[in-house]
C-alpha cells in the first residue's frame, strides 16, 4: 500500500552526501505511517538559487512554502504542522 496523492508533501532540501540530511530523511521515512505525507530530497547543489537560498543551512524541511524546521528534525515542529493542517 502506497502514500496516496493526496497526502501532505513534505520537500527536505539538502545534500546527497550529507549525513543530517540522511539522518532526517530516514527519520521521516520511518514516520510516514504517523503523519501520512510523502517526502522528497532535493538537491540544493543542482540548482544555483536553491544553493544561494539554502547554502551551508542544510537539510531544510519545508511544507507549503513553510520551513518546518532546518539541520535536524523538529518532532515539535513537525506535530504543529500537522496539528494546524488538519
Amino acid at each position: 500500500m502506497g502514500i496516496p496523492e493526496s497526502a501532505v508533501r513534505l520537500i527536505v532540501y539538502g545534500r546527497k552526501e550529507c549525513h543530517l540530511c540522511l539522518d532526517m530523511i530516514s527519520v521521516l521515512n520511518k514516520l510516514q505511517a504517523r503523519y501520512f505525507f510523502q517526502v522528497k530530497l532535493v538537491d540544493v547543489d543542482s540548482d544555483s538559487e536553491l544553493l544561494v537560498k539554502y547554502g551551508e543551512r542544510v537539510p531544510v524541511l519545508i511544507a507549503g512554502g513553510e520551513e518546518i524546521c532546518h539541520f535536524h528534525l523538529d518532532f515539535s515542529a513537525l506535530d504543529a504542522y500537522f496539528d494546524k493542517i488538519r
